[in-house]
């Protein structure tokens, strides 16, 4: 039997070794997983749905397997979180509404498939805010449980930091995946819109929803992207571009990678202490070899904010208009705002919000080029309270342009809380973004365990 000490702190890539090499058992994680989450489940609340029962018998299920035929591909045997807003074949998935809780879908969402295929088990579905808008969720933030994890993927961000599972779904209309994984020190992913399928995930704004994940490496984050990525003929807004080796990408050594420092908005309007940090990541980086100079977008980013919020309170509108007509008291405060909202919005209002859009997407890739990725703040502060699930604007814009972002635990604040720092490349430089984070990794040294 293996030590099961510490085995809620392993990576993704540090685990499939393990059980590949059979150094460690699929049963021996999930038994010492199910009995950190039993410790934990009270206090943090991080699943809507969890049948140890079930997880068990997939873990040995797995076990059968490789013994038998070997690894059924890189994520044999690990344990994954699921936000309760993708389709699970078979395990309940009810967006935490009340119209949907005893809905048992009978077919998986395309990214949960493809975890299945490689090898993966999904343990359970994670609590999300209501329909993934932006109600706060009972869920508590491990660092500190008087702060928020954040929003909407609360649940799979505080299971990803506390040990619940090593690696975790997650959604982004606005800021769902980015925020929460800053504020519970962990990394978080949003690749460019449509390089990871949207199939069998409930929509909040067709023109903006992004998958994403969470895990604790950037390795982890290459491995988890070359896993899901693809074009899915049940997505048509998937790409059709090749998937590269994002594992490669994630192991080659950068040389003086070029940054551009954004200041305009994210710092500028940042908390003092959160704009400081990101200053002293800037320095330490030109320090260790990477050319750092500060980038702006020629556009008013209040604007930009805005056209954002109208398209999502319009597609949203329409997503839930059958249910709201019907159930229109079963939603919660915020998300029934959106949905109020979005129907009074007059159509040329909406098409001059996507234009909005568009000319922020041109301007961000011109102020892009000649670096090889974008360095800012991922929040403006850390955690708050539990009264909101964060301001969304640090994250909205890169999700507004469909530009792939990610960010890195880098550090805790006077109040012992993490910061985040947030990358953002072209569309579709996955690659590049990766290199450059796993370098921007190795200089920073940070690895974040909250005291739970």
């Amino acid at each position: 039997m293996a030590n099961t000490k510490g085995l809620h702190q392993l990576t993704v890539t540090e685990v499939a070794a393990a059980i590949r090499e059979k150094r460690l058992s699929a049963v021996e994680l999930m038994e010492a997983l199910l009995a950190r989450s039993r410790k934990l489940e009270p206090r943090l609340r991080v699943w809507v749905t969890m049948d140890e029962g079930a997880a068990l018998a997939e873990a040995r299920k797995s076990q059968r397997d490789l013994e038998r035929s070997g690894p059924k591909g890189p994520l044999h045997g690990i344990p994954v979180g699921v936000k309760d807003t993708f389709l699970t074949k078979g395990m309940r998935t009810t967006y935490c509404s009340p119209i949907y809780a005893d809905f048992v879908p009978k077919e998986d969402a395309t990214t949960v498939a493809k975890l299945r295929e490689a090898g993966a088990i999904i343990m359970g579905k994670t609590v999300t805010t209501q329909f993934a808008y932006g109600d706060p969720s009972p869920t508590r933030n491990p660092w500190n449980e008087g702060r928020t994890p954040g929003g909407s993927s609360s649940g799979s961000a505080a299971g990803t930091a506390a040990g619940y599972f090593p690696a975790a779904l997650g959604s982004q209309t606005a800021g769902s995946v980015l925020r929460p994984a800053a504020y519970n020190g962990v990394v978080g992913v949003k690749p460019t819109m449509g390089r990871l399928s949207r199939f069998g995930v409930i929509p909040d704004a067709w023109s903006l929803d992004t998958m994403g994940y969470f895990c604790r490496t950037v390795e982890d984050a290459a491995l988890l992207l070359m896993v899901m990525s693809g074009q899915d003929p049940k997505d048509p807004s998937s790409s059709s571009l090749p998937v590269p080796d994002y594992t490669k990408a994630a192991r080659r050594r950068a040389t003086k990678p070029r940054i551009g420092l954004m200041r305009q908005f994210f710092l500028e309007r940042a908390d003092p202490e959160m704009a400081a940090h990101i200053e002293q990541v800037a320095r330490r980086l030109k320090k260790a070899g990477a050319s750092v100079r500060e980038v702006r977008v020629e556009m008013d980013f209040d604007t930009l904010q805005y056209a954002h919020r109208i398209v999502m309170a319009v597609e949203g509108a329409a997503v839930h208009q059958a249910d709201f007509a019907k159930r229109p008291d079963d939603y919660a405060r915020d998300v029934r705002r959106w949905v109020e909202m979005g129907q009074l919005i007059p159509g040329a209002t909406y098409v001059n919000a996507q234009r909005v859009r568009g000319r922020f997407r041109r301007l961000l890739g011109e102020a892009m080029a000649g670096v090889d990725a974008v360095l800012t703040s991922t929040a403006a502060v850390p955690a708050p309270d539990p009264a909101t699930t964060g301001d969304p604007r640090w994250q909205a814009p890169f999700t507004t342009a469909g530009f792939p972002a990610l960010t890195l635990p880098s550090g805790l604040s006077k109040d012992g809380l993490p910061f985040g720092t947030q990358l953002v490349a072209t569309p579709f430089a996955e690659e590049r973004l990766l290199t450059v984070a796993a370098w921007i990794e190795r200089v920073l040294d940070v690895r974040l365990s909250p005291p739970v």
